[in-house]
């Protein structure tokens, strides 16, 4: 895989983790930040000139706005001083750099030459140096990735209104965040089945943890089971939404959250950062276990035997019972380092937080004589198993910057060596 160098995390230098992150609604582990890279050295008599100066130029951007910018990323919605965002800024940067990377895949004998260092979030070691432009593409995918969620992040935390109310997302917020959802899978899905297989086995056990493909189809999965969690919360306030759709969306959003869960609980996450990630979808898996044992207790309630009946007791019961969970999940992941806070409630949470205890204890207190607890808890039912709806977008590696076209540059070799 070529040249790989790793700074040990106890070193200090270019992490940089705050104490606290302030409101989360969408968890981002961090950004990997790149380090300069001097392509000059590398390529300098291999390509044309102005070539050379393109890529250093599109990479020092990044490398500029991502240092400035990361620390404070997660936790502020910063402007330019055009009135641009800073998330969508960096991001097009990121996007203008793309093809002209893609170039130095087309041909073998350049994919080797450059080392890459990024700084890692989640893993033990500080930085990852490596020499494989297909580290870079994922690393650049990653960090569009994490872009995208940042960016939901704040759309999605609740605003006062002028009426005095309680906060609140607005509908389109809610909506747009769902379209980022789904972009930032697509960036990931496109990491997973295009860019991950470019490395062999041995190269793969080179990358750092933040890279590792089980830590790729977690985020994948996060930001799958949080547009679900938008569409439930809307499916909640819409009059047209029947219960079957409600559970539906709800059963889809455990299986999310679950395989989320199932891809990141052996990855071994560290410098806070990944103990925190873990933290975020534990908490998330119970809560989206609570909506939908909630849901399905519902639809079996409207049955008329006596045994659907125990069972929608069953399922709110544990419904109940995960909503508790999820709330000690939640206070554990805020208290873990960096510090966090949950937002006011808004959407699903809300309403389910208001609804299952009410629920729950109608319905105990009304088949008291037929139900114990603790036959209630071991005959809960098991959830539907829905085929998952909700897919990432069909992300597509940009095609060749012109700049890579044969014509040209065999144009300026010729003119380089006039």
């Amino acid at each position: 895989m070529g040249c790989f160098a790793s700074t040990p995390k106890d070193t200090g230098g270019n992490r940089r983790k705050p104490t606290s992150i302030g409101d989360v609604s969408v968890y981002v582990p961090g950004l990997r930040i790149p380090k300069p890279v001097e392509f000059s050295q590398s390529l300098g008599d291999q390509l044309p000139k102005t070539l050379v100066e393109r890529l250093t130029a599109l990479r020092t951007r990044i490398v500029v706005m991502a240092n400035q910018e990361g620390p404070t990323i997660t936790r502020t919605r910063r402007k330019t001083q055009h009135g641009g965002s800073t998330l969508s800024d960096l991001l097009q940067a990121l996007e203008d750099y793309l093809p002209v990377l893609l170039g130095l895949t087309k041909d073998g004998s350049l994919q080797f030459k450059v080392q890459f260092i990024w700084v890692n979030q989640e893993d033990e070691e500080e930085e990852t140096a490596l020499s494989n432009v297909w580290y870079e593409l994922l690393s650049v995918l990653h960090l569009m990735a994490m872009l995208q969620m940042s960016q939901a992040n704040l759309l999605l935390l609740p605003r006062g209104t002028s009426d005095g109310y309680h906060p609140k997302v607005s509908e389109e917020n809610r909506r747009t965040s769902i379209d980022i959802f789904l972009k930032a899978a697509g960036y990931l899905d496109c990491a997973i089945r295009h860019v991950v297989p470019q490395f062999t086995s041995e190269q793969r056990r080179s990358l750092p943890i933040d890279l590792a493909e089980g830590a790729l189809r977690a985020l994948c999965l996060q930001a799958l089971g949080q547009g679900v969690d938008i569409q439930l919360g809307m499916a909640i306030d819409s009059a047209k939404a029947t219960l079957a759709v409600k559970r539906r969306l709800a059963c889809e959003m455990v299986k999310y959250w679950q395989q989320a869960q199932d891809n990141i609980m052996n990855l071994p996450l560290a410098n806070g950062w990944g103990e925190k990630h873990r933290l975020f979808v534990k908490w998330k898996y119970v809560e989206a276990k609570a909506a939908g044992y909630y849901y399905h207790g519902l639809i079996l309630d409207e049955g008329n035997t006596e045994k659907l009946h125990g069972m929608a007791v069953a399922a709110l019961q544990a419904a109940d019972e995960c909503l508790k969970e999820s709330k000690k999940a939640s206070e554990a992941f805020n208290a873990s380092s960096p510090t966090s806070r949950t937002p006011p409630l808004f959407g699903t949470i809300k309403y389910l937080s208001e609804k299952i205890p009410k629920d729950t204890s109608s319905k105990v207190r009304i088949n008291r004589d037929l139900y114990s607890y603790e036959k209630i808890m071991e005959t809960a039912p098991t959830l539907p198993d829905f085929a998952l709806a909700l897919k990432p977008d069909e992300y597509q590696l940009p095609p060749l910057d012109a700049s890579w076209l044969v014509d040209n540059l065999q144009t300026e070799k010729q003119s380089k060596s006039q």
